[in-house]
């Protein structure tokens, strides 16, 4: 069974910055696509970002330019890095990781950790 444990979260007044970090168990991290969610009260969970098992990453429109997602497969981690924080950046960030074995897909989810901006 795959865990993923996010770790970074905090409160952060606007414009300044946090780092995220999902922590993937097992062996296959390599394979793995992963990504961060954000889901905010009262609003559905969106995507924020999202890393390939090649490295080529997509960001949500809202975040281009202020947040950069990374891996490092030595680590079984994913990272998301994020500046110029906005009030609205306030939310639950979830780490999220896919693949695809044997012609099965797997999706997994972490705990959350959460993210406060203050203005």
């Amino acid at each position: 069974q795959v865990q993923l444990v996010e770790s970074g979260g905090g409160l952060v007044q606007a414009g300044g910055s946090l780092r995220l970090s999902c922590v993937v168990s097992g062996n296959i991290f390599s394979i793995m696509a992963m990504a961060w969610y954000r889901q905010a009260p009262g609003k559905q969970r969106e995507l924020v970002a999202g890393i390939s098992s090649v490295s080529s990453t997509n960001y949500a429109d809202s975040v281009k330019g202020r947040f950069t997602i990374s891996r490092d497969n030595a680590k079984n981690t994913v990272y998301l890095q994020m500046n110029s924080l906005k009030p609205e950046d306030t939310a639950i960030y979830y780490c999220n990781a896919q693949y695809t074995m044997y012609r099965t897909d797997y999706d997994y989810w972490g705990q959350g950790t959460q993210v406060t901006v203050s203005s």
